[in-house]
C-alpha cells in the first residue's frame, strides 16, 4: 500500500506564503494586503471535505484554528475574526481565518471578490516575522 504525500495544491501556493507548519495545519499568509488573512491546509493527502479528517483530527483543526484566530485578532487589533471553508476555486481542504476591521474596504460584507492587493515584499516579509514570533 503506497501512502500518498501531501501536496499544497498549486493555487494555494501561487497565493500565499509559508507561515508555519502546525501538528496539523500548514499555515499559510494570503497576499492581499487589504485583509490580514490566514490560510490553514491540513496536511493530509487528497482531502476536499472537513469530514474526511478523522474526529481527533478535525479536533485539532478546530484547536488550530482557534489559535490562529486568537493570535491574529491580537496581532492586528481586529474588530472580528472570520472563519470559513469553501472550496468551490480551490478543492483541497483548507480554512481561511480573516481579520476584519470596520474600516476595511469590504466591512461588513465578506471579503470574497474584488480584486486582491498585493503585500510589497516589505509588507509582506515584516508580517511574516510578527506572525511568525506570535503563531
Amino acid at each position: 500500500m503506497t501512502v500518498q504525500p501531501f501536496v499544497l495544491h498549486s493555487q494555494l501556493e501561487a497565493d500565499t506564503a509559508f507561515v508555519a507548519d502546525w501538528a496539523l495545519s500548514r499555515v499559510r499568509l494570503m497576499n492581499d494586503a487589504r485583509f490580514p488573512w490566514l490560510i490553514l491546509v491540513p496536511r493530509r493527502p487528497a482531502l476536499c471535505e472537513l469530514h474526511e479528517l478523522s474526529h481527533a483530527e478535525r479536533m485539532v483543526l478546530i484547536e488550530e484554528l482557534a489559535r490562529a484566530g486568537k493570535n491574529l485578532k491580537a496581532l492586528t487589533q481586529a474588530a472580528k475574526i472570520n472563519t470559513a471553508t469553501l472550496g468551490n476555486q480551490v478543492p483541497q481542504l483548507h480554512v481561511h481565518v480573516v481579520a476584519r476591521r470596520a474600516d476595511d474596504v469590504a466591512w461588513p460584507n465578506p471579503v470574497w471578490g474584488g480584486s486582491a492587493v498585493p503585500y510589497t515584499d516589505e509588507q509582506r516579509d515584516g508580517l511574516l516575522e510578527r506572525m511568525r514570533k506570535s503563531l
